[in-house]
Parts: C-alpha cells; structure tokens; sequence
C-alpha cells in the first residue's frame, strides 16, 4: 500500500470530512463578508410596466419588459400560497433556508447520474439565484448560493422572503409574479383563480420557457397534475378536490378573447406619458387613468369595424392573401399552417385561416387556434366565382389558399353563426367621441386594426372634410345677417373652368337656408361663401379649432376642400352643442405611482368668457339646422334609427367619394366618423357619409344615449322664433341675396 499501513489510512479517512469542512469553513468566512448587501431585497422596488386604464377602470394597455403586478403576502391567496409551498418547498417554514435532505437527495442523483442535476434548492435559495446569482450549474455558484441564502433568512422573515419570491419570479409569457401570470394566463386576478387554475401557476417555476400552457398545454397539465398530487398527499386538498380539479376544464386567455380594444388610446397616453418621464416611465409602475368610458369605446369599436367591415363586402373578391403547398401527412401538413398563419395574424375577429378542401359548396379550413371549421351556404356567396375551376389563378380558392374568415357580424362574434369568407379591408377609418361641455374623450378608434396599421387616423390625418364644414359656413352666414329662412337660389353656378355640382345632379332653385344645409345643397354654400368672402370665412373656422392656414382661400372652400383632423372636427361641433366654447381635448385624466400617489391630475377645460369661440345664439341656431339635417334631411336614418329628436348632425362626402364623414351631437356627446382610403381614392360610386360613416355613428349613439331622456337644446338669450324659425331678436331677418329670389 505504499507505505500506507492500515492504521494510517483509516485516521487519513477519517480526518477527510473534518478537513473538508475546515475547508469550507475558511471559504465562508473569506467570502460571507464580501457576500452583497440585501438592500435589493430589503428596500424591493420591482420593474412594474406603465399600465393604461379607461376612466371606469378596464386595462386598455400594458408597457414594460416585465408584466408585474405586486401583490403583498396578505393580498395573495392562502390556496396559492399553500399550492406553490406544496410543489416546490414544503419545509419551508421550519427550516433555515437549507433542506439538507433535499441536498442529500440531489448529490446522490448527481452522484449516480455522473452529470450535475442539481435539485433540491429551497424558495430561499431560488431567491438568491435569481436576484445576484447565474443559474449556470457550477460547484462554486451553489457555495456561494449556500452562503446568500443563510443571510437572506437571517435577515428576513419568512413572510418576506415568501413575498418576495411570490412577486419576483418569472412565470412565462413575460410574466414576473403570480399576480401577473394569473391575469395574463386566465385572465384573472389571483383571488378568482379555481384550485385546478391555482395548481397550474404553481408548477410554472419548475420550467416556465416551456411548460406554461400557451407553449405546451400538455406539459403545463402534467406539471400541473404533480402539484395536485402534492396538494392532496400534504391534506390541502380531500379526494374529490382533487379529482374535481384533474376535470376541470381550463380555459387559457387566447387573442381570441373578448377584450375592450383602444389600442390607440394605450399609444397615445404611451407617448405623452414617456415624453415626461423618458424610459423609467415602463419600470415605475404608473398607472395611467385616460377619459374614455369602457362601454362607449367598444361600440365606437365595434361600429366602426362593422362599416368598414360592410363597406369591403361591396367590393369584388380580390383573391387569398397568399397560397401555400400542403403536404400529404397529417403532421407536416399542422406544421406548415402553424407557420404560414403566424405570419398572417388574426385581426380580432376577423380570422386568418388556410383551406385544406375547397369546392362549390363547401369549403374546410384551419385557423390559427388549431380548430377546423366548415363553410358553407351563405358563408360562401361573395366568393362563389373563385369555387369554380375556371376561376382566375390569382382569384381562384384552393388547398393551400390563405384566406380571411368571420363569424357573425364584425365585433358581434356569435359562436352560433355559421362560418363565412370575407377580406381585410382596404379602407380605413376613424371615430372620437367627447363631452361638449368638458372636453374629455369618451371613445376613439384610430383605425381598423391597430396591429396592421399603427397610423393614427382620428388625431393625425388630414382629410378633406366635404359638405360637414357647411355648418361652420352658415355660422358665419349667421353673423352676415341671415337666418335659417332666408332664401338662396339654389341654381348651376359656372366660374371660369370650374362648374360646380350638386351631389346629386338637382338643383331646387330658390330654397331656404334650412332647407339648403339639410339637403346639403352645394350650389346655396358657394354663393353663401361669395357673400361672406373666403378670408372672413377661413378666420371664422379658426374660431372652431381648425388651421386656417390649411383652408383654401378660394370658393372651393365652400365644398369642404381644406384639411382637418377627425378630432379638430370634434372639437369644432362641439362648439355647437355647448353653447358656443371652445374646449380642449382632454385624454389623460390622472396619473397614479406604483403606491397609489396620484402624480398628476388634468383639470378639464370649463365653458366660461375666456373660451368663447361664438356667441351663444349663433350656435343654438346653427345646432336647430343640424337638427333639421337629422329629422328631414341626409342624415334622416339617425333619427329615425335611434328613435329621439334630439340628434343633430352633417353628413360629408367630397368629390368622388375620396373621403366620408358623419359630424354630430347630442347635447352629452359629440362624436365624428371619417372613412376612407389612405392612398386617397374613390371609395365606390354610390359611397357617401350617410351609407358608410352614419351607421357606426349610431352604433355608438345607440349605446352611449341608452336609457338617457330626450334633452333638445334649449333656447337661449338673444334668439326668438319669427314666422316659423329662429332670429337674432335684435336684428331684422336679413334681405335676399343679389340673384335670389323670395320665398313663395
């Protein structure tokens, strides 16, 4: 033996273990000192994401790296508690950071596997590897792990440690916290989470890249079974718990779900709210509380989507998005789907989906969801032509076409309606819906579908705004000395190369100005704007908000050929309905820290002197033409529609059909609907404000003025009713204009 007598050998194995533990003694006092402060874990001040609400308190977005939302140990539910303690440490509370058997367990595994496993780390220790350390498998991290975690529970209870862990681990999908992955998997808040759902949350931290149930379902349901078992052999759970969780069905939040979309007003709130506090904006954990009311915006939602939706049927089949070879096996076949339709997603409820049998009565498709569906019957009748084998190549439907698919109507997704191909709309849109008397934003949709297009059209396009600028015209008419009854001659008008038209071909001759502005007559708005003259009509328009620089100084004016935003327009009619102020948009309504500490809070404009855009006159007899436009004139459906008199608006349509408006209020809410193509282009022949922009304006009035009581706007000082319709009481009805004739 080498020299090495019996003796000798035993008291060398022997003295080993001590000398090792000498060892790791002298490392410790070497390296315990150097150990970081817990300052990070003592003062925690998690990364929460910028967090947008409506006024009524529903998330409309969520702005950060880290999806987390703090919860203290007292606000988490015991079951959740017990679930995770349950899978992942049980002996948490009695030992001291350090499961010595779960050491013992994982060195023989390490032992008898020849590979470091590791295993048997305490919530303690997890909190330290995940705060200062790597979680690379090396001998040297685990000392030190060691090290960390007995001064993590020398310092810190183990309530503390529990919160922490509970707050700061990630969970998958962005999720850091229970709180967060609760919402983010189900939906839900901790508190309303089933013991089935409680257990699936726990067994995340074991692997939550890819055993969360958005990844893999089917691993995330083992796991979540291995914590069930756990639950049920430490007493949390009886026999029929347990078998009652195992059943139940789990419902995993999908894009598919309904869900309040202001995806523009989360972006626009995102940039104000970064413009002041730059990037630690997304880690503070601002709460950002905007005007918008929740059920308002999704009419305004849905009612725009719906139009746009309606608009596109009338347009002919332009062929599948793309086309695709499927191949004969089952699994390549599921694989190429998965992946062409990743690369066109579903837009709500409108779904992307890849045919996988066509013919001339039925088509079989898969979405992105994985379910199969089958259309038929009605479901087919706009693309009937593309069924056919002589159908053009690029127009024909076929295995392998990717095409577009809808469910009931657009924002009305019923799951008892059958199946039918439709196509993304080409045109876009825009709806802002505001108190007159405020300011404050109760709906804006700023496009169809914010993740095709991002382009803000509500507050950032220019459009011409055709016949709804007419009421800012016969406002200044009214300070020229008109009335609602004064006559114009509504004849052809020829001005050097420019013949102007009627939208619709007729002219009524000498016709009132009641009459005029509620058959949207063009020919009485130019000669209107030739008595009133351009420049004194573009600085009446600024009164309202709008850029005077952007209104032409030409008679074309007069037809609505300058340039507004959908908000400006707004904000201008709002000018009408409040009595003649001119308030500013408010979006942001109050800012709140991470603790509840509000940072800032707006304070709405009020109507008062300082903000007088009219007089008050003028805008209660502007808004009884309005009126008049929604009881006899183009606009006639809203009334009739929404079944009130109360309703006052202008419908728009510029030359050709390029853009579409409907511009109006009820004395609680202005709202205003623009359509049309962002490449500016004709949106159909027979396309105007009142088939296409109308409709969705309804949509919204319908479910904003539901249960409210008929409210007209009442007279105000200065105007009096004269042979049947409103004067100025101090001024004489105003003579004919040169050319018109008298009323009969």
């Amino acid at each position: 033996m080498s020299g090495l007598t019996r003796p000798r050998l035993l008291v060398l194995l022997l003295a080993l273990p001590a000398l090792t533990l000498l060892l790791l003694a002298l490392a410790a006092a070497l390296v315990y000192p150097n150990l970081p402060d817990l300052e990070e874990l003592t003062d925690y001040r998690p990364k929460q994401p910028l967090r947008v609400y409506t006024a009524d308190g529903v998330q409309i977005g969520e702005f950060g790296a880290e999806r987390r939302r703090f919860l203290p140990l007292e606000q988490i539910p015991q079951p959740m508690q017990d679930a995770l303690l349950a899978i992942e440490d049980h002996e948490f509370h009695t030992h001291g950071g350090i499961s010595y058997t779960g050491i013992l367990r994982a060195v023989v595994g390490n032992l008898t596997s020849m590979s470091r496993k590791g295993g048997g780390s305490t919530l303690t220790q997890q909190l330290a590897r995940d705060f200062y350390l790597t979680k690379k498998k090396l001998y040297s991290r685990k000392f030190i792990e060691l090290l960390l975690t007995l001064k993590i529970e020398s310092q810190l209870s183990k309530g503390q440690i529990l919160e922490l862990y509970m707050n700061q681990i990630y969970l998958g999908q962005r999720a850091y916290g229970f709180e967060a992955a609760a919402r983010i998997y189900f939906g839900k808040s901790l508190k309303e989470l089933s013991i089935a759902e409680t257990a699936m949350l726990a067994g995340l931290p074991q692997n939550p890249i890819y055993a969360n149930p958005v990844v893999n379902f089917s691993r995330a349901q083992r796991r979540q079974f291995v914590v069930l078992g756990r639950m049920h052999e430490l007493g949390q759970i009886n026999e029929a718990q347990l078998a009652a969780a195992k059943a139940e069905k789990l419902h995993i939040r999908s894009p598919q779900d309904p869900r309040l979309h202001a995806e523009f007003v989360a972006e626009m709130a995102r940039q104000q709210v970064h413009a002041q506090y730059g990037d630690e904006a997304y880690t503070l954990g601002l709460n950002v509380y905007t005007t918008l009311n929740s059920r308002e915006q999704a009419a305004a939602y849905r009612g725009l989507r719906l139009s746009l939706m309606e608009h596109e049927r009338r347009k002919p089949w332009r062929g599948p998005e793309a086309q695709v070879d499927l191949p004969a096996g089952a699994a390549e076949r599921d694989a190429v789907i998965t992946k062409v339709l990743a690369e066109h997603p579903d837009q709500d409820d409108l779904r992307a989906a890849v045919v996988t049998e066509a013919g001339p009565t039925k088509v079989l498709a898969s979405l992105q969801s994985g379910e199969d569906i089958v259309i038929s019957g009605e479901g087919l009748r706009s693309v009937q032509s593309a069924l056919s084998a002589k159908a053009k190549p690029e127009l024909r439907i076929r295995p392998g076409a990717i095409i577009r698919v809808l469910r009931g109507a657009p924002g009305k997704a019923d799951a008892r309606s059958a199946w039918a191909i439709t196509q993304q709309p080409e045109a876009e849109g825009a709806l802002v819906a505001l108190e007159p008397g405020s300011g404050r934003v109760r709906a804006l949709v700023g496009g169809f579908d914010f993740a095709r297009n991002q382009f803000n059209h509500a507050s950032s396009a220019w459009r011409q705004p055709g016949s709804s600028f007419k009421p800012i015209l016969y406002s200044a008419a009214l300070e020229q000395g008109l009335t609602p009854a004064s006559v114009i001659d509504d004849a052809p008008i020829s001005i050097g190369d420019w013949e102007p038209k009627n939208s619709d071909d007729r002219y009524d001759g000498p016709i009132t100005l009641r009459q005029a502005l509620a058959r949207s007559k063009n020919m009485v708005s130019i000669r209107l704007l030739q008595q009133i003259g351009a420049p004194a009509a573009r600085a009446w328009a600024g009164h309202f908000g709008l850029d005077v620089d952007k209104q032409p100084d030409n008679l074309t004016l007069a037809l609505g050929s300058g340039a507004v935003t959908p908000m400006q327009m707004a904000s201008a009619y709002a000018v009408f309905a409040n009595g003649g102020y001119r308030l500013k948009p408010l979006l942001i309504e109050r800012i709140v820290d991470a603790k509840g500490q509000v940072l800032f809070a707006a304070e709405a404009d009020t109507p008062s002197e300082d903000r007088r855009a009219i007089p008050a006159r003028n805008a209660f007899i502007t808004a009884s033409l309005l009126q008049e436009v929604t009881r006899s004139g183009t606009a006639a459906r809203a009334s009739a529609q929404l079944k009130r008199g109360d309703i006052y608006g202008k419908t728009g349509t510029t030359n050709d059909a390029v853009d579409a408006w409907f511009a109006g209020f009820h004395p609680s809410l202005v709202a205003v609907v623009w359509m049309g193509y962002d490449q500016p282009r004709s949106l159909g022949e027979r396309e105007s404000g009142g088939g296409l922009a109308l409709p969705a304006w309804i949509e919204l009035m319908s479910e904003a003025l539901r249960g409210t009581p008929v409210q007209e706007l009442p007279p105000v000082p200065g105007v009096t009713m004269l042979d049947g319709d409103w004067v100025y009481e101090d001024e004489p009805a105003a003579e004919p204009m040169a050319g018109a004739a008298s009323a009969p």
